[in-house]
């Protein structure tokens, strides 16, 4: 079956964004709501409604490229950055897409990825143009990898690393290996050695060290401490980093309605006040009226992570 094409239900470019990785960040997402190969512990998106390695077209290129287009005329950002709502690499369309982006900006392309179909050879074909690849590993243990990512059934860990590597043998641009840490899951001394030692062959540029800031899709996903991060940092050696929380302040305002930007900021992960104030370039007094009106109409519900207040995306069964 086709699958419903969602252009006209969902925007495609969302941002600009702040990132802990990519500065100012104008994210471009093809996935239906949520869309991808792993249901993570730690996803801050939600749980996964569609798991699947099937490839598909979910969205006509021209349309994507045509609303990217019209955003350009009013932001100039660090990166484009090819992520969302689902993993991205299934979007089977990517060549032309990252081609497209080319001829409309002369700006730098980034690809986030949790690195699971790299072993097809026409999903590397398809993003060889980008010029930075950010994929995931966490686990070099096929038992905690199904723990940590319950991924579809037909994905193998062994597999996947090698689709790491060999996208590494092919991508002659960045590589920046982001490695999720949960405590109890994978930060034991055997998981970090045999991670080292993978990583070793990989060969990234960097090693991005990161841990859960935001409300996981399941509680077990648990941070480390600030103190462990660093510990690790060192244990990796000079080519890793730990990655930091964006701090506020300094971005264009967007052109759209602040309402607009926030609610498609929420539907792709759990906002704070700074977080939006940092996007829209306002207040956090102002943000947070802006949120709290937007609870009291029902568009947003309010939770707590760990002492920190985030804003949602309620879902049609929730309005």
């Amino acid at each position: 079956m086709k699958p419903k094409d969602q252009s006209t239900t969902k925007t495609r470019i969302f941002g600009p964004v702040p990132s802990r990785r990519l500065g100012l960040s104008l994210g471009v997402d093809l996935i239906p709501v949520k869309t991808c190969t792993y249901d993570c512990l730690y996803c801050q998106v939600g749980r996964t409604t569609r798991r699947q390695t099937r490839r598909s077209g979910f969205v006509p290129v021209e349309q994507v490229l045509a609303e990217l287009e019209k955003r350009l005329e009013t932001v100039t950002p660090d990166f484009i950055t090819l992520s969302g709502s689902g993993e991205p690499t299934l979007y089977s369309r990517m060549g032309e897409l990252v081609a497209g982006i080319r001829k409309r900006s002369e700006g730098r392309i980034a690809l986030i990825t949790n690195g699971s179909l790299l072993w097809r050879d026409q999903v590397r074909k398809g993003i060889v143009g980008v010029d930075l690849i950010l994929p995931t590993l966490c686990t070099v243990f096929e038992q905690t990898f199904q723990v940590i990512h319950r991924p579809a059934s037909n994905l193998r860990l062994e597999r996947i690393i090698e689709g790491i590597k060999r996208l590494r043998r092919e991508f002659k641009r960045d590589l920046f290996l982001e490695v999720m840490l949960l405590r109890g899951l994978n930060d034991s001394e055997r998981e970090l050695e045999g991670l080292k030692r993978v990583i070793a062959e990989i060969s990234p540029d960097r090693i991005q060290l990161n841990t859960v800031v935001r409300p996981p899709n399941d509680p077990a996903a648990l941070p480390l401490d600030s103190s462990r991060m660093k510990e690790i940092k060192s244990f990796f050696g000079p080519s890793a980093e730990v990655i930091a929380s964006v701090e506020p302040g300094g971005v264009e305002r967007s052109g759209e309605p602040p309402e607009t930007t926030v609610l498609e900021m929420a539907r792709r992960r759990p906002v704070r006040i700074v977080d939006v104030a940092k996007v829209l370039n306002r207040s956090r007094a102002e943000m947070k009226d802006l949120l709290e009106g937007l609870v009291r109409q029902g568009a947003l519900r309010r939770g707590s992570h760990a002492g920190e207040i985030f804003y949602y995306h309620r879902t049609e069964s929730e309005q």
